[in-house]
């Protein structure tokens, strides 16, 4: 029986089909094809290898049957195979099936513990948090018999809880498209692999088959949304809260036009502030600030406790020494004011996180954790004054400060307020500070002779920490 798939892919499906890397993102604009190639692509590899599980994922079956499934049920011959309906499920002439399957929540990855997947492809990966994605990937595997190595296919466009880990773990390193190698050791069997990471950018106008009206219509969005859908972009996209955030490295010297800046020597009488959001499971946050006589103020520090939203499962007494030994070394004496997250004083489940850590010398006030009022203090903050500079600055070694703020995405159901279920910690610890320094809509103004460090020549700079 000779069967023929209508299906001509374009050069960007084409490299999503040749590619042999371990792991792949598909990603960036709509309309680029996204869909349809990974529909063909679980089907191609399914009647590659007979006997295999391809599972394609999304966060519910509704997404799925208007996305994954219909696309499957429009292109797949029924020569090849026959769906059915109720296990949502294609059974393929040779023995292979592919699964549609949901991940609605967190905790339903856990329903797939005993799963044996070949080939793994979610949609949307950027709806989904790392930790499920990262669990997902366990259920790799393939019986020698086979003759299959697993691997992992995603698509995504900008935007959604896990933009930040999307954006950072496929494309930080080739933001226009490219593969990195991970070295990865197996303790067990005493051997170094290479596991190939690769980014395809997918664009509009890479796919001849979609109408004019609809770029048309894509070009009259919104910035941001326009930028996003049209054009890939991952610095921009629509739901994002901090749509004023600017990070130049053309301007890091003079602070014209961004937010993050050279490091230079803070002057001994600005005040300085340490705000700290804690966490066990997930990330704690500290951050140290400087306020200027003018009133900005400058991120000059941080300690970011975690990755991937994943937390370093230290006791708040562990923190505590480890921020009183930085500030011993860093600090040198001068008096630091500490705001906190007014949950660490909650003492009714045992001795609360302030007091443990007070027994290292590490003291907070309590905060404002009012979230709409915090989060319009930053909105505040980070507008340019007629003069191109905002209020708040951050030096450029504060690394996860730059990662994270400009990721943070709107609620669905509080339109208002920052997703929690993104990685927020920084944001938190931020808000509380900026709540204990509050400012109106107008930017503060430059006293006359106030020392301005991106104006005038800087005292000799010495070494700063990450």
């Amino acid at each position: 029986m000779r069967i023929t798939l209508d299906y001509l892919p374009t050069p960007r499906q084409q490299l999503f089909h040749q590619s042999d890397a371990d792991e792949l993102l598909y990603g960036g604009a709509a309309g680029g094809g996204k869909s349809k190639a990974v529909v063909m692509e679980a089907l191609l590899r399914c009647l590659t290898y007979p006997g295999t599980a391809a599972y394609l994922m999304r966060r519910t079956y509704r997404e799925l049957e208007d996305t994954l499934i219909s696309e499957a049920r429009a292109s797949i011959p029924a020569g090849l195979g026959a769906y059915l309906e109720g296990k949502h499920e294609y059974r393929l002439c040779n023995g292979s099936v592919m699964r549609f399957r949901p991940c609605q929540h967190d905790a339903d990855r856990f329903s797939y513990q005993g799963a044996e997947i070949q080939h793994l492809f979610i949609d949307e990966l950027t709806h989904f948090p790392r930790d499920v994605y990262d669990y997902l990937k366990t259920r790799l595997r393939a019986k020698t018999a086979l003759r299959c190595r697993p691997v992992v296919r995603c698509t995504a466009n900008p935007g959604g809880c896990g933009h930040a880990w999307v954006k950072d773990y496929f494309i930080n390193a080739h933001p226009g498209g490219g593969r990195h190698i991970q070295r990865v050791h197996s303790s067990l069997l005493g051997v170094t692999r290479n596991r190939v990471v690769q980014y395809i950018p997918a664009r509009a106008t890479d796919n001849p088959y979609l109408t004019r009206d609809y770029l048309f219509e894509l070009e009259q969005k919104p910035r941001a949304l326009r930028d996003a859908l049209l054009h890939g972009r991952w610095d921009t996209f629509e739901g994002q809260v901090f749509t004023e955030w600017r990070d130049d490295p053309a301007h890091y010297t003079d602070g014209l036009h961004t937010h993050v800046i050279s490091p230079f020597d803070i002057p001994a009488g600005w005040p300085r502030y340490r705000s700290f959001d804690f966490g066990f499971a997930r990330p704690f946050s500290v951050g140290w600030w400087a306020v200027a006589p003018d009133g900005r103020v400058y991120r000059y520090r941080e300690w970011y406790g975690g990755g991937n939203n994943v937390g370093l499962q230290l006791s708040p007494g562990e923190i505590a020494a480890q921020i009183r030994q930085s500030e011993d070394v860093h600090e040198q004496g001068r008096n630091v004011i500490g705001i906190a997250d007014p949950s660490i004083w909650d003492g009714s489940r045992g001795e609360s996180v302030s007091r443990q850590m007070e027994q290292q010398g590490i003291y907070f006030q309590p905060g404002e954790n009012a979230r709409l009022p915090g989060k319009m203090q930053l909105h505040y903050r980070l507008r340019f004054d007629e003069g191109g500079r905002p209020g708040l600055y951050v030096f450029d070694t504060c690394r996860d400060f730059i990662r994270t703020l400009p990721t943070l995405c709107y609620d669905a159901a509080r339109v208002e307020d920052v997703d929690t279920a993104s990685e927020d910690h920084i944001y938190d610890e931020t808000r509380y500070f900026l709540m204990a320094r509050p400012v109106g809509r107008p930017q503060p103004q430059k006293l006359a002779r106030a020392y301005d460090p991106l104006a005038e020549p800087a005292p000799a700079r010495t070494a700063m920490p990450g």
